[in-house]
């Protein structure tokens, strides 16, 4: 039991687990990165868990998951009056700072992918309080959500880093997508909204020198008044949030030795002047372009 316990912990969250009286008992989990996200593999015999508040306080609290059961049946009990049974093609959302419930009734199978909170808040800001969200399967794109997790679990060795992250982003926005149009909306959800809408415009259109608080209001319909009050709250600008960005984009094709000059990589990113990207660039991380170029050269081992 304390070794089930501790692959749960490690993989999922964790739970104080209950094994059947024969002391009969057989589980796999593999784990495998897939950008910030983890996808989860998961068969085991019947076994019972709950999650409490005495086991909490892990990194599992700050999770979300998204499960898909591939064969058996799993019991959840969120209360005394409220439980449903997850059987195969079954697909929903566990948030890991609730306390649950678990009985696998007989041979399970399943697959999870599992979000770190602050990113999910990022994408869509009423996920990250999501709570629990069962029968996905019945939604609109929720079968498109499921094959593609269930292709990218085939091609998952054959990717690399950035293509991981890329497909990692596109699960995000299908996820978002099925859930969000069946959840409650709240002024200040809608604001949250908007901000996640802008962030992903933002990362999509960098290259253009032109993107602002103007364009970006013009592209999603909104006023630049409301832009603005969206963000007022959040400790960052609009056009702060596009040089940040900027910024951060450069910075990663900098540590990239092969990506181009540094006056290539500034415009790249829609940076429209060398000088004043090195001058903002090294505002922001302490040293200039070149330095970090040049330790990223510095850093390839030669043959």
């Amino acid at each position: 039991m304390p070794e089930w316990e501790g692959v749960l912990a490690a993989t999922h969250v964790s739970f104080d687990v209950k094994l059947p009286d024969s002391g009969r008992f057989a589980g796999r989990v593999e784990r495998r990165h897939l950008g910030a996200l983890d996808l989860v593999e998961c068969t085991c015999a019947p076994f019972a868990g709950r999650r409490t508040s005495a086991v909490m306080g892990d990194p599992g609290e700050d999770h979300i998951g998204l499960q898909m059961v591939l064969h058996g049946s799993e019991k959840v009990i969120r209360s005394r009056t409220e439980e449903h049974v997850l059987q195969a093609g079954s697909v929903g959302l566990w948030d890991g700072s609730r306390a649950v419930g678990v009985e696998v009734v007989e041979p399970f199978s399943k697959r999870t992918l599992i979000f770190p909170r602050e990113l999910v808040h990022s994408v869509s800001p009423r996920l990250a309080d999501v709570g629990s969200v069962s029968a996905l399967e019945k939604r609109p794109g929720a079968r498109l959500l499921v094959r593609y997790v269930d292709a990218l679990a085939d091609e998952l060795p054959a990717l690399d880093e950035r293509t991981g992250a890329a497909a990692a982003d596109v699960v995000l926005e299908l996820l978002r997508a099925v859930v969000e149009p069946g959840m409650p909306e709240t002024r200040e959800a809608r604001r949250e909204a908007l901000r996640a809408r802008v962030r992903r415009f933002v990362r999509v259109n960098l290259p253009d020198p032109g993107l602002g608080p103007e364009s970006i209001a013009r592209a999603l319909a909104v006023s630049v008044r409301t832009l603005h009050s969206a963000f007022e709250d959040s400790g960052e600008s609009v056009a702060a949030l596009v040089r940040r960005t900027r910024l951060a984009r450069c910075r990663e094709d900098l540590e990239e030795p092969t990506a181009g000059s540094v006056t290539e990589i500034a415009f790249r990113w829609g940076f429209s002047d060398a000088t004043h990207f090195s001058h903002v660039f090294k505002r922001e991380y302490g040293m200039s372009p070149r330095d970090v170029r040049r330790a990223a050269r510095e850093a390839v081992p030669t043959r």
